[in-house]
């Protein structure tokens, strides 16, 4: 039996993974902080056969986080890890920065909070020379945009660890993916301001997710109608492309 770890299991991919993956060879332990929204996705993996092992935790309190998961591994050690948890930062408008305590918790979550769930696992993963650690990160992480500073920060920052980190664990055997979305449907996407090209589904974009993952892709990237122009993008002069995002932030009504 496969066990896999998913964090921000209550949010749009995140449960549409859980679901993906829910199957009677798997174990699931998942975690969000939605607790109710979290008990209603376990019954759901359960109804397909899964064993669940649910625990609604804020992810931003590493210290009880990393204690927890720790816990978990040595009673099932962790086969998969999917890192997904996360917020948006979205300055609403042209009036409102963003203050520091916004930002930190962008961080505190898209950054830290990765870093708290892969850590206790690397060491156990080096002794049995096997596991696989995947990293949601986005296609925001290729360039910063002016609506969102702190999120295609936090996002840049655990796409560059989660490249490090699989040259670094793969003479252990440890698979390292980073996953970069485009838009995908879910309550974040809804609460960005600006315009969302090729948005597809969360149950989309875990189908890619776990095929990806199959393959042991190092970075899975979508959709690629998206994730090749901005890929390209980062290879032009940065006076165009400040132009075009000064352009495009000038046009937003937020």
């Amino acid at each position: 039996m496969k066990t896999i770890l998913i964090t921000g299991a209550t949010g749009g991919i995140g449960q549409a993974l859980a679901t993906c993956y829910a199957t009677k060879h798997t174990q699931l332990i998942l975690t969000g902080r939605n607790e109710e929204k979290l008990a209603e996705i376990t019954v759901l993996c359960e109804k397909k056969g899964a064993k669940v092992i649910a625990n609604a935790l804020d992810i931003c309190n590493q210290t009880d986080f990393i204690q927890w998961i720790s816990e978990i591994d040595k009673k099932y050690p962790i086969d998969l890890v999917i890192a997904n948890a996360g917020i948006n930062s979205t300055i609403a408008s042209k009036n409102v920065e963003d203050n520091f305590e916004a930002t930190k918790k962008v961080f505190d979550t898209n950054t830290y909070g990765v870093l708290a769930t892969i850590t206790p696992l690397i060491k156990r993963m080096k002794q049995q020379k096997q596991g696989q650690i995947a990293i949601i990160s986005s296609l925001a992480a290729y360039r910063g945009l002016p609506q969102s500073a702190a999120y295609c920060a936090s996002k840049a920052a655990i796409k560059v660890y989660g490249e490090s980190l699989r040259a670094y664990l793969a003479v252990y055997n440890i698979k390292v993916n980073v996953v970069c979305p485009g838009f995908v449907k879910s309550a974040m996407s809804d609460s960005w301001s600006g315009p969302k090209p090729f948005m597809i589904s969360a149950t989309k974009a875990a189908k890619i997710i776990k095929k990806g993952l199959a393959k042991n892709k190092g970075r899975i990237a979508f959709p690629t109608v998206l994730s090749l122009p901005t890929w390209l993008a980062t290879l032009l002069p940065n006076r165009l492309i400040d132009f075009i995002l000064r352009k495009t932030n000038r046009n937003n009504d937020y």
